[in-house]
């Protein structure tokens, strides 16, 4: 019997995304002037108010408050109408210099046995049923977001978008796990009080969705994938009614609340560590995104059709305490899941500094990040600049999402004789 799965993603906009945005808009700039920094840092949004907090190791100093305010201006939230934009509201940072005990465990004069900067698990998952080998619900819902977000700001089809906005789709499998039709499809968009009664303003936004957002979309998707939407798709377009107050007035927002949105919309598994706001020596963020590396590799070598990768760490121990591998029963080799894990063990260094180097991690690269997703992105090579009033301007040449480059699939192969 068919059964369904859902998936969720949220606007660069929504209260959530806006503080990891600041989180990690602030790792990059400390990045950017110091390539060595270690930095922990939070952000919450509310009404006409955004406060920083957390640890910071750093031969950089920053004019944080304006960092916040070019981001939240970036989003767009510029208005005074929206209860908070980036010209007007009130930056409190409570930041403060990262404890001697956490650093100790984590710097090594040798810096190949550097020690991972937290415990616990972390997860990487891939699947081919999308051409980025990510899970399709998720992958439909970004791209939404992303298109309507691309609305907003030309101003032309769509004139009365607000920045703070969610997706939600529901995909049919059939009995073999392979998507079969979309089920439901759920957008809540803010928006200007553009009309005489709620009623008008509604009809117009479920029309305007329909016709302009979704074609967008699915004229952007593989043809297999077009052919899913059918005629019987159920939406649900701003189903609570208006959506006037959103974003940060509507709703405070944390870094760290959207870890499912960043990674696989529920599919694989998730260690519970969210990824903003942290350097890549922690590894709640660098060995997640060095796991979905693996096992996209994994499943683009054909090892698999869908492969969960788990690795595991101790705060300061340079080894992980284990490396984990299922492959669901769709493995395309005669090995258990248990004997590709110890290939990829030989195959890939896990030690917390050979992964900031195999995937360059210690470049500023993270803000792009902090929406639509951390996994499943382009990986390309670009110039970035970042101004900095206590020193001269830096620009540099980085590599966007390395953990998204297919740079492994050769040794895969020859690994396990494909």
């Amino acid at each position: 019997m068919s059964y369904f799965f859902t998936s969720e993603s949220v606007s660069e906009g929504h209260p959530d995304k806006v503080a990891d945005q600041i989180s990690d808009a602030l790792i990059d700039h400390f990045l950017a002037f110091d390539k060595h920094s270690k930095v922990a840092c939070e952000t919450l949004v509310t009404t006409g108010q955004v406060v920083l907090a957390g640890e910071v190791k750093s031969k950089a100093y920053l004019d944080v408050q304006q960092i916040a305010r070019d981001v939240i201006n970036k989003i767009g939230y510029t208005k005074g109408e929206y209860q908070f934009d980036g010209n007007s509201c009130g930056v409190i940072s409570a930041i403060h210099e990262q404890s001697d005990d956490i650093n100790r465990g984590v710097d090594r004069e040798d810096r190949e046995n550097q020690g991972a900067g937290d415990q616990g698990m972390m997860f990487g998952y891939a699947t081919n049923e999308t051409e980025n080998y990510m899970p399709l619900a998720l992958e439909i819902s970004h791209r939404i977001l992303r298109e309507l977000a691309d609305l907003r700001r030309e101003g032309n089809e769509i004139p009365y978008l607000r920045p703070d906005a969610k997706s939600q789709v529901t995909v049919q499998y059939s009995d073999d796990h392979k998507p079969e039709r979309i089920e439901a499809i759920v957008v809540s968009t803010q928006h200007d009080p553009f009309a005489d009664t709620d009623e008008e303003m509604l009809g117009k936004i479920e029309a305007d969705i329909k016709e302009i957002l979704l074609p967008r979309v699915i004229s952007s998707l593989p043809v297999h994938i077009q052919d899913l939407f059918g005629a019987d798709i159920k939406y649900h377009i701003n189903p609570t009614g208006k959506f006037v107050i959103g974003g940060p007035h509507g709703d405070t927002g944390l870094t760290g609340r959207k870890i499912i949105v960043d990674t696989y919309g529920g599919r694989g598994a998730h260690g519970g560590g969210a990824f903003s706001g942290k350097d890549p020596s922690k590894v709640d963020r660098s060995a997640a995104y060095a796991t979905r590396h693996i096992a996209k590799n994994l499943v683009a070598a054909g090892v698999a059709d869908e492969v969960l990768v788990q690795v595991s760490y101790a705060i300061g121990v340079a080894e992980p305490t284990g490396v984990y591998v299922n492959t669901n029963g769709t493995a395309k080799v005669s090995l258990t899941d248990g004997e590709i894990a110890e290939k990829v063990k030989a195959i890939f260094d896990m030690r917390p500094y050979a992964i900031e180097q195999r995937l360059k991690l210690r470049n500023p690269i993270y803000q792009e990040t902090a929406a639509y997703g951390h996994m499943g992105r382009t990986s390309e090579v670009k110039k970035v600049s970042f101004p900095n009033p206590y020193s001269e301007p830096v620009v540099l040449e980085v590599e966007t999402f390395t953990w998204e480059k297919l740079d492994y699939v050769e040794a895969i192969k020859n690994a396990f004789s494909l």
